[in-house]
């Protein structure tokens, strides 16, 4: 059963990926726009591009991710179909 709720918090797809980084690109914004409130000028819109920067940041690590594991995956099916005995 707990492996079965885990598995709903694993990126799988290229298209969760995008939803999730559209999800952190929101409320990147949204801080950002506190951010602008709170700090007037200069520090403020420095806050808000750190709070979207980081959000490019984290989308290319998870699409990095993805097509890593994706690569691991089709190399260990290749190995495992050549050692098999025939």
């Amino acid at each position: 059963m707990l492996k079965k709720i885990s598995r709903l918090f694993v990126i799988k797809t290229r298209w969760e990926a995008f939803l999730i980084i559209y999800a952190l690109a929101l409320g990147a914004c949204q801080r950002g726009i506190v951010y602008l409130g709170q700090y007037p000028g200069w520090g403020g819109k420095l806050l808000f591009l750190a709070c979207t920067g980081s959000v490019f940041m984290a989308g290319a690590k998870i699409l990095d991710c993805l097509k890593h594991e994706k690569a691991a995956k089709e190399l260990e099916a290749a190995a495992s179909s050549t050692s098999s005995p025939q």
